[in-house]
């Protein structure tokens, strides 16, 4: 007999494994012997051992869980890791075992073991020896061994009841958490309307900013010709790159000179200094006419 800690850490491991079997993993008890307990492995698909469904029986101490239960295959296999009694090497259950392992934990690395064999720590030599030479004639060897001890001809009735994979788990975990994220979307498609209200406005504000700096942009700056800067006084304009005689046939007609910047018409003011201007010269012209008609006379004397 074990100890009541050790007997309640079995059933409740138990319990867990009949609530949620691992795949291809169940467990078989016996009613009066509740520390009878055996766990029944399904050949992995891929393998020799596939079809097969191979038993491991668990024997616990009083230093359970901090040293782990013996372990060995009931069903006779053939596999370089499992000796001619059915004892099992793997680290699991020597050194690497830690007290947070349970009958789970051992049955899943036990299924691990017939998928990848480890031909290095073999029990049974003849099985490792063909495992590394003649892998055909192992696998040939393992079903044989398999089809005769380990193939019912009635799948056991442990495992009509589903295994928990991890596809369910996470869809029963998102089905309860649905409620938190439709009061999260709800909340977030009330928040976007004020947002947009928000920033309306500052986009309008850009956009009416931006056409009225593309107006100021294309319309056409003043001409510098028309500036009539002052100095000393007096107004001074600056020359003009249209032709002279059309300067002075504006001037003479009274009409106001017309400016050179797109069509903007000039000031009075800026056509009386164009007048002045036109005296200046005819009075200029007029003093070099009488000094030619002072040498004439000289020369008829």
């Amino acid at each position: 007999m074990v100890s009541p800690t050790v007997l309640r850490r079995v059933m409740r491991e138990l319990s867990e494994l009949e609530k949620n079997p691992p795949e291809g993993i169940r467990i078989q008890t016996n009613d009066e012997d509740m520390m009878d307990v055996t766990g029944l492995i399904e050949g992995p698909e891929g393998t020799p051992y596939a079809g097969g469904y191979f038993k491991v029986k668990f024997k616990f101490t009083d230093e359970f869980p901090a040293a782990p239960p013996k372990c060995w295959f009931a069903t006779k296999i053939f596999h370089p890791n499992v000796g001619p009694t059915g004892e099992i090497c793997v680290n699991t259950l020597k050194k690497d075992w830690k007290s947070t392992y349970g009958i789970g934990h051992i049955l899943v690395t036990v299924k691990c073991l017939l998928i990848y064999p480890n031909p290095e720590s073999a029990l049974d030599e003849e099985a490792g020896k063909l495992l590394l030479e003649e892998y055909q004639s192992y696998c040939d060897r393992a079903k044989l061994i398999t089809s005769i001890h380990a193939t019912p001809r009635v799948k056991p009735v442990e495992f009509n009841k589903p295994s928990v994979t991890p596809d369910a788990s996470v869809a029963s975990s998102s089905s309860t958490a649905t409620p938190e994220p439709s009061s999260t979307t709800v909340a977030s498609s009330s928040k976007p309307p004020s947002v947009t209200a928000s920033v309306t406005p500052s986009k309008s504000a850009s956009t009416l900013s931006t056409s009225s700096a593309m107006r100021k942009s294309a319309s056409p700056a003043p001409p510098s010709s028309l500036k009539v800067p002052e100095k000393d006084g007096h107004k001074e304009r600056h020359p003009s790159p249209s032709p002279l005689s059309t300067a002075d046939s504006n001037a003479g007609n009274g009409k106001p000179g017309m400016g050179v910047g797109m069509g903007m018409a000039s000031t009075a003011g800026v056509g009386g200094v164009t007048g002045t201007k036109a005296v200046k010269r005819a009075a200029t012209g007029s003093a070099a006419t009488s000094a030619e008609k002072r040498k004439k006379a000289l020369k008829r004397l």
